[in-house]
């Protein structure tokens, strides 16, 4: 039987009532909620108005629904859906199999994978002859993301599945990394680095656990200039929270008093000093008016309907919010004449695009173009997308700046993740050829959304993008003559992974409950020629003990939740089963030996503590660089850093963005071969001011570099 044309229905469930709450299926937009020509929805109470009578419903592999499993003591049935597709206006929807589909079981699909990959390294020049460990069950931490109703239970399409970050910083001056992880429900965790790869839950003490706020993004930096980071986190609707470190794992909640707790629907932080003061400004992403004032479970707002038309309702839009740092640990919000920008926005990151001294934004749209505000002087930011950047994605998701091929100039790399969203795509990826997610979603997304939704896309690329920094202002789009397109990714971290001078990336991906599994992405970079895809070949892909799914949700179906669509032919207590996603990363030297370590942070569900052996594979010597500014931020952040070693310039940029959603506290780390002598770092410093270290820099070390006061 053709897997893509089955509707089952899972326990006697009516396959249009399957999962009819979640407005929108398997894609979304126009080909999640499908409408007869004229029909609208009413984006506040999510009600359908006259017109818009179509029902909607999900693919439910027959395979993945577990015959009832009872355990004596809880009578739990656990049931497993995966969606194949979006809306279908009929019941059944047919895909051609061509020769070469896998099926849509993970396990296959990883195996070929696998096999690829293995094909494919045995000519490949970039080192991979080392592995990552998930060591989870070692490092003692037990943190589980826990993600609002709306994502699993009730499976809406709406923003809440984007899920949350993980952001890294010695906040106790030990030394040693810690870890914030951050949770939509049941408070964020903070836990202290031990050593030897072993943690401590310090969140209580702490002091930063918000267990009463639906958190989204965090980010580490020093926002008094005394030493130590400091934390602010966004919320949904919960008012944004800023901590100032006390010292010892110690923190003092400062949101109000600084003038910083906004109450919207925030997400993506970047620090950066945009006026050259010396001290570290703020900016916030704000996405968009996506909930409704109904409160459910654990005092969330509900989403609307379909959050994925909120960029056609001009009403949602909420301005993102630029602080400028007064000092005292204050903050003001600048008016809309310095910056104003409102747009579907999840993300940004700055660099000095025009090499002017400023730092400029660029700031992503999940749902339309993305926006390049150059800085004019420190006095305002004024939009010049199009003279630099001419096409963007059009479902942005994640973004990262740096140098991919040590030509001393900052690349810019995008991850598109909504314009992979189209039910046929979905249907391709659900059994995908190898390599089949190399290719760009323009083709689908020009069948199935009319410009109409997608607000004219003559300017946008449909799938990741990666600019080549040519000079002098000028940029060339590469993702495809690079390898850089993946699947369903939110957001890259990058460093170099196997210490052979060029930097590497990790990017998360996958959507979880109630879709098909997708792997996350490590792209090993070939000498600034190309990336290799190599989770497998590294061990990132299959996961620990080849899990694929999770308890995402548990229903009584014989009180409250009786009418939910899967209690349908069920009693008692029903624990439903998704897929694992990840959605934030930070990469960093957890064990302290010398090469990069991978942390995640995934969506209803526990971490993956990723150690690499490299350092036991391969002899590679390393530097590790901290800044100290003295003129400029305390931090460095704008700071650009080159070390030359080899005949081998490698150029950073000091940004501490780390990861989807999240900045850490980090030095910048540089690795080259074993018995390679350095022979300089150089920095340029946010207030103009230029360094030159010369001489004996001793290697596998931190090397602090404090700013010259005059």
């Amino acid at each position: 039987m053709n897997r893509w044309a089955i509707l089952e229905r899972p326990c006697g469930t009516s396959t249009h009532d399957t999962l009819n709450t979640y407005g929108g299926g398997g894609g979304w937009g126009e080909g999640a909620a499908r409408r007869p020509k004229g029909a609208k929805r009413d984006q506040t109470s999510g009600k359908s108005l006259p017109g818009a009578g179509v029902r909607v419903g999900v693919s439910v592999h027959p395979a993945s629904i577990r015959r009832p499993i009872q355990a004596a003591e809880s009578r739990v049935v656990r049931l497993s859906v995966v969606l194949l597709m979006s809306v279908m206006p009929l019941v059944v929807l047919s895909a051609p199999k061509e020769p070469g589909d896998v099926p849509l079981e993970p396990a296959p699909r990883l195996a070929l994978r696998q096999r690829h990959q293995a094909r494919a390294a045995a000519a490949q020049k970039a080192f991979h002859e080392f592995r990552f460990t998930d060591r989870i069950a070692d490092s003692g931490i037990t943190f589980r993301s826990r993600a609002v109703e709306d994502v699993g239970k009730y499976n809406k399409p709406i923003q809440y599945d984007h899920g949350t970050g993980v952001a890294a910083a010695d906040v106790d001056g030990d030394g040693l990394p810690d870890l914030y992880f951050v949770s939509q429900t049941g408070g964020n965790e903070l836990w202290r680095n031990l050593g030897q790869v072993k943690f401590e839950n310090i969140t209580a003490s702490a002091g930063v656990g918000l267990s009463e706020k639906i958190c989204v993004a965090a980010a580490f930096a020093d926002i008094d200039n005394d030493g130590d980071p400091d934390l602010f986190v966004t919320t949904v609707r919960g008012g944004n929270a800023l901590f100032e470190n006390l010292g010892g794992g110690k923190f003092r909640d400062i949101s109000h008093e600084a003038g910083v707790d906004y109450v919207g629907h925030s997400s993506g932080i970047v620090f950066f000093d945009f006026d050259n003061d010396g001290l570290l400004d703020l900016f916030v992403c704000n996405v968009g008016k996506y909930t409704t004032d109904r409160q459910g479970a654990g005092g969330y707002y509900i989403g609307i309907t379909n959050g994925f038309y909120g960029h056609l309702y001009p009403e949602l839009s909420e301005r993102s919010i630029l602080y400028k740092n007064l000092g005292g640990r204050r903050f003001k919000a600048m008016p809309p004449e310095t910056l104003n920008h409102s747009a579907w926005s999840g993300e940004a990151a700055f660099a000095d695009i025009n090499d002017d001294g400023f730092p400029d934004l660029y700031v992503l749209n999940m749902q339309g173009d993305d926006h390049l505000y150059l800085n004019e002087g420190g006095k305002r930011f004024v939009d010049k997308t199009d003279q630099y950047f001419p096409k963007t994605p059009w479902g942005a998701m994640g973004l990262k700046f740096f140098d991919f091929n040590n030509d001393g100039l900052i690349d810019l790399f995008i991850t598109d993740m909504h314009s992979d969203m189209t039910t046929a795509q979905i249907q391709v990826q659900g059994g995908p050829r190898p390599g089949s997610e190399k290719v760009k979603s323009e083709k689908f997304c020009k069948i199935e959304w009319s410009e109409a939704y997608l607000q004219g896309s003559s300017n946008n690329i449909f799938g990741n993008a990666f600019w080549k920094n040519l000079g002098g202002g000028k940029f060339i789009e590469v993702s495809d003559e690079l390898g850089a397109e993946t699947w369903w990714p939110w957001g890259p971290s990058v460093g170099d992974l196997n210490g052979d001078g060029f930097v590497d990336m990790f990017i998360t991906a996958g959507m979880g409950y109630p879709f098909t599994y997708a792997v996350n992405n490590l792209l090993l970079n070939e000498a600034g020629t190309r990336f290799i895809d190599s989770d497998c070949t590294l061990g990132i892909e299959p996961r620990l003990e080849g899990r694929t799914e999770t308890d995402y949700f548990r229903l009584d179906c014989g009180g409250a939740d009786k009418n939910h669509p899967l209690c349908q032919g069920q009693n008692g207590l029903v624990t439903v089963v998704g897929t694992v996603s990840s959605r934030s990363s930070v990469l960093l030297d957890l064990d302290n030996d010398g090469d990069l370590d991978i942390v995640t942070n995934e969506i209803n569900d526990r971490p993956q503590i990723f150690i690499s052996d490299l350092a036991q594979k391969k002899k590679i010597q390393f530097l590790k660089v901290k800044l100290v500014g003295t003129k400029s931020n305390r931090d460095g952040l704008g700071s650009i850093v080159s070390l030359t070693a080899g005949g081998l310039r490698q150029t950073q940029q000091h940004d501490g963005k780390s990861g989807y959603l999240s900045l850490s506290s980090l030095p910048l780390y540089f690795a080259f071969p074993d018995g390679t002598k350095i022979d300089r770092v150089e920095v340029a410093w946010p207030s103009g001011r230029k360094q030159v270290l010369e001489g004996k820099i001793s290697p596998n070390a931190v090397l602090t570099i404090v700013e010259p006061k005059d």
